[in-house]
């Protein structure tokens, strides 16, 4: 073995701690909850409300992973962390799950010593303007200053967008969403840019809605998903497989309310997913009823999706690349058998 992978190895160990005897899911059970890194506030991802509950697709995430582990989708410790703290959290064994809508990116994928475990939400990166700044489209924010949050790939992509379309820009940066959208309402810059479900999320925050708006370019392509620790694959396959199942569930017509019902299901794939017939959650190192337990706590894709982001939220979000595959979107599981 070359030196320098001996050298990649070894700073790779010390990254991520206890590569070797990494057992996330020994540690969850023992301790009786999953730690999840969630952000700071962002509307229908990761938010409290008035009574201080966690609320959004990435809380329902961080709960249908504990359902699956434990039982119990009630059983989380929701630890707010900035763009800037998520992933060391990760790495230094705070959290167990990273669910805080993070880009999947190479570098990221390649050299932090984490795995993505997939994708829970299709986004790109775009634009909120006042409507008094009087443009129509990105191209027209030569010479602008953009109020942005530091940590994000939300920095090179503007970097990447000016320089292609040889334009200058002035960054003013932030450590948390809800501080860039107070920079934004006290004037200090002309437009925000961030990941586009979060501009629909910051829009409802200012004092008037309705003086602002969201332009129509997409700038990039942000696959948003939970990440978790390399050298547990036990885990992985557990955080990767609670994502399909919640897929596989409103693929197959089984949502919480019927959940019971179709445990009696004569579909060969229902009774796969729910635990009646096969190994699917032998395999994973779960109980039989692992993927039940996800959908009676917290429901299918399609069912955290509308209740948070989508048509029965304020956000209002179409589902468009979040659809399922069959519906003209790109969300699929793999088959769970």
């Amino acid at each position: 073995m070359k030196l320098t992978k001996i050298a990649l190895l070894c700073g790779l160990a010390a990254l991520v701690p206890n590569l070797a005897n990494a057992d996330t899911l020994s540690e969850v059970i023992k301790k009786g909850t999953l730690n999840c890194g969630v952000s700071t506030g962002i509307p229908g991802f990761s938010a409290t409300d008035s009574k201080g509950v966690w609320k959004g697709i990435d809380v329902d995430f961080c709960r249908a992973v504990a359902s699956a582990v434990l039982g119990d989708g009630s059983k989380v410790k929701y630890i707010p962390l900035t763009a800037k703290e998520r992933f060391t959290a990760l790495q230094s064994g705070e959290i167990d799950v990273l669910a805080r809508s993070s880009t999947w990116t190479a570098t990221r994928d390649t050299s932090l010593g984490l795995n993505f475990a997939g994708v829970n939400y299709y986004d790109g990166q775009g634009f909120l303007i006042s409507k008094k700044l009087g443009v129509s489209s990105a191209k027209e924010l030569d010479g602008a200053t953009f109020c942005i949050q530091a940590g994000t790939t939300s920095e090179l992509n503007l970097t990447d967008y000016f320089k292609a379309n040889k334009m200058e820009y002035k960054a003013v940066t932030y450590d948390t969403s809800g501080q860039t959208i107070d920079g934004f309402k006290k004037g200090r810059c002309d437009a925000v840019t961030s990941d586009a479900s979060q501009l629909y999320g910051l829009k409802l925050k200012m004092d008037d809605p309705k003086s602002v708006m969201v332009l129509p370019e997409i700038i990039s392509k942000e696959p948003l998903g939970p990440v978790v620790r390399q050298g547990d694959d036990t885990w992985f396959n557990i955080v990767k497989w609670t994502m399909y199942a919640t897929l596989e569930a409103e693929e197959l017509g089984v949502n919480a309310a019927n959940v019971d019902k179709m445990l009696k299901s004569d579909n060969p794939s229902v009774k796969r997913l729910l635990g009646v017939s096969g190994k699917a959650g032998e395999n994973l190192g779960l109980n039989a009823d692992w993927a039940y337990q996800i959908v009676k706590n917290v429901g299918n894709y399609g069912e955290s999706f509308d209740k948070h982001v989508g048509k029965d939220s304020p956000l209002n979000i179409s589902r468009g690349l979040n659809n399922l595959w069959n519906n003209g979107g790109l969300m699929y599981s793999m088959p769970v058998r």
